[in-house]
């Protein structure tokens, strides 16, 4: 998920992705962080429920009030961070390697990860097996450059097949 956020934060802000970094918050609180050119950062806090962002996106431009999500910072403690493992997090080198290549791959990259989830879900592959399956598609992948509308159609189809192929082999 971590990756497929730094593919999105690249486009969605237009920043190169050798500027956008990943760390770890076990507290779950800092959803993100921009840091400005003087050096000053601006984190955006909320507790960990996805309930706060379906809000915001059916009440968008307007913000409503609501006393479920309320917290308390005082009582919180600390917030702690630190730089992700990625033996840990494989799926995040992945999303980086696979922005690094462009064209056909983030497709790719994206369509196997969510038959691999679909499948962990199910029961049918470990939660270790999601990077094997995604890595497997990736490198079968015959790129495509510069593709149009109809390459991502058809590199997302023939993924979700490889995925579905590699998940009957595990």
């Amino acid at each position: 998920n971590k990756g497929l956020e730094v593919i999105e934060a690249r486009w969605l802000f237009n920043i190169p992705i050798d500027r956008i970094s990943v760390l770890i918050h076990p507290e779950a609180i800092v959803h993100s962080m921009v840091e400005f050119l003087d050096g000053a950062i601006l984190a955006q806090l909320a507790v960990p429920d996805m309930k706060l962002p379906i809000l915001y996106a059916l009440s968008f431009p307007d913000r409503l009030h609501s006393n479920s999500f309320d917290m308390d910072l005082g009582r919180m403690g600390r917030l702690s961070f630190h730089q992700p493992n990625v033996k840990k997090f494989p799926c995040l080198s992945l999303a980086f390697d696979t922005w690094r290549k462009g064209n056909s791959y983030p497709a790719v990259l994206n369509a196997a990860n969510e038959e691999a989830v679909k499948a962990y879900l199910r029961g049918k592959i470990n939660f270790t097996h999601i990077p094997r399956v995604i890595e497997r598609a990736l490198t079968a992948h015959k790129v495509v450059k510069k593709p149009e509308l109809i390459d991502v159609i058809y590199a997302d189809n023939w993924a979700r097949e490889e995925a579905a192929r590699v998940i009957e082999r595990l």
